[in-house]
């Protein structure tokens, strides 16, 4: 508990005390110790439970917070937003995940508060033969041709999230959480600590370009240091990072200060000295050396898949390196499209606002690339950027991609409460802090159990949308499922929204969209600037 905490709940013991023995001289006294006692006395309740992290940080002071949540519709409704604001998600959403990770009800009464007739308001057309799908459990294979030890891969996967920016026992809790549920944990480019593996959930490993738990004294790439680890049964995939959406194009620095004995041994960097992310790889330096170096960390890792990540920037970069695979011959298992709206502690304020493209027009272009290529069905593909809902599972799958990641929605599983002081070290509820007294809040026996369940929850949602569909698995989703309402009057399928290419027909056709036809001829195998 943060001290200035417990300094006031001292003092609300102290006041009972005093209050109680004043009250033997003067019986009115007796009425403020009476007070004080019951307040002392929730205040003993709050420190013991383990359910709540705010009220273990915050005893007493958290009712409050509480009380006005509880009478938050009345004001919300006179005076403040509604709760479909997104501030950047909204209360509804947050609420949704809240419900499901704690295993109780999550219907809504009295209709939706959408606006149903507003610009950009989406829904599923359901069938008249709607389908009760019993296994909700969706899975994707994950590995291609030269992949000896394919992932039966969840649909719902926990995004990057390093341990540095979360605190130890939030790593524990989310990956406690994915062991219960079978699903997959991204480590982030902080590397493999020893919270992410205590308890033998599944990893996916991913590398960025300071090659924490693989690097040399200089900070270059080690092959030797890579497969030692990666060959752990624990790890289900290597993930190449080229870029995230919170900040593409951005490195990072780690001051030494906090460079902890932790860190320092999960990333592999000297203690107490600054641990610098570069902005680009120094292992490669164009797309044909890339996907060469791919193929090396899928040998090294004894056949696991290997792919990689990335917020999608100039168009030619990308086209640059779907020749390089189309030259080379050699294809990542995945690539895992990050959208432009992605969060971090940890990015300048232009950067989340204006730089990096959206979810849904990244996961388009990626998708129609491979597809007018004849890559598609080789490769598979993961999306990232504000999944929530069950809602935006299947659209996303709809547009395109095979499987979701989610950061921030795990992180409300775990008791986030959007008060975004990330980059503070004072999170209030231990989930993004090394503060030891505030992450003791996060008791990882209950918060594993919410992470768990607001997996299983939401792919019980995702089955049931499918099911109404008249489809068997999400797999099944497509653009024309989904309909948008563009204007007051004007409605449209995906389908007829966006331009979705035929297979192989940008090897026919590379005028086939005016974002080929301007860009295509721009990039190269061997560069990733503009011809």
């Amino acid at each position: 508990m943060p001290p200035s905490r417990l300094y006031a709940f001292i003092a609300v013991v102290l006041i009972t005390v005093v209050a109680g023995a004043a009250s033997l001289v003067n019986p009115y006294w007796l009425i403020l110790a009476v007070i004080t006692a019951g307040l002392s006395a929730v205040g003993i309740y709050d420190l013991l439970q383990t359910h709540h992290s705010l009220r273990r940080n915050y005893p007493i002071l958290a009712h409050f917070r509480a009380f006005f949540e509880m009478i938050r519709p009345e004001i919300r409704q006179y005076l403040l937003e509604s709760d479909s604001d997104a501030i950047p998600f909204s209360r509804a959403q947050r609420s949704l995940v809240y419900q499901r990770a704690k295993n109780v009800e999550d219907k809504r009464p009295f209709g939706t508060e959408l606006d149903v007739y507003g610009s950009g308001y989406e829904w599923i057309n359901h069938s008249m033969r709607p389908v009760k799908l019993a296994d909700t459990d969706f899975r994707i294979r994950i590995g291609g041709k030269d992949c000896t030890q394919p992932y039966e891969s969840s649909v719902l996967n926990i995004s990057a999230m390093s341990f540095g920016a979360l605190s130890a026992n939030a790593i524990r809790a989310l990956n406690t959480g994915a062991k219960l549920g079978g699903f997959a944990h991204d480590t982030g480019e902080g590397s493999i600590s020893r919270y992410h593996r205590e308890n033998g959930g599944d990893l996916i490993w991913e590398l960025g370009s300071g090659y924490f738990g693989c690097r040399t004294d200089d900070g270059h790439f080690d092959p030797d240091k890579f497969a030692a680890q990666a060959r752990s049964p624990q790890i289900k995939m290597v993930e190449l990072k080229l870029s995230q959406g919170a900040k593409p194009g951005h490195g990072g620095v780690l001051p030494g200060a906090k460079v902890t004995p932790e860190i320092a041994e999960a990333r592999g960097v000297p203690l107490g000295v600054d641990c610098v992310s570069p902005a680009q790889h120094s292992a490669f330096s164009t797309p044909l050396e890339m996907m060469q170096f791919i193929a090396r960390m899928r040998e090294l890792s004894g056949g696991k898949p290997a792919g990689f990540k990335f917020a999608l920037g100039h168009p030619w970069e990308f086209f640059g390196i779907c020749k390089a695979m189309l030259e080379s011959g050699i294809l990542p298992d995945f690539i895992v499209v990050d959208g432009g709206e992605g969060g971090t502690g940890a990015a300048p304020l232009e950067f989340t606002d204006h730089i990096g493209t959206p979810l849904q027009e990244a996961l388009l272009l990626v998708h129609n690339t491979l597809v007018g290529l004849n890559l598609r069905d080789k490769i598979r593909l993961g999306a990232s950027g504000k999944v929530i809902s069950a809602f935006d599972l299947a659209r996303t799958l709809a547009m395109g991609a095979d499987w979701c990641n989610a950061a921030r929605g795990f992180m409300f599983a775990l008791g986030c409460v959007q008060s975004q002081s990330c980059h503070t070290d004072r999170c209030p509820t231990g989930v993004a802090t090394q503060d030891p007294r505030r992450q003791r809040s996060l008791v990882v026996e209950d918060k594993s159990q919410r992470v768990f369940h607001f997996h299983r929850n939401t792919l019980h949602a995702l089955g049931e949308l499918v099911g109404a569909a008249g489809l068997q698995h999400p797999a099944d989703l497509k653009p024309r499922h989904i309909v948008r309402r563009v204007s007051g009057s004007e409605i449209r399928l995906l389908s007829n929204l966006y331009k979705f290419l035929k297979p192989g027909e940008l090897l026919t056709n590379p005028a086939a969209h005016v974002v080929y036809e301007t860009y295509w001829a721009q990039s190269s195998s061997r560069s990733f600037d503009m011809q």
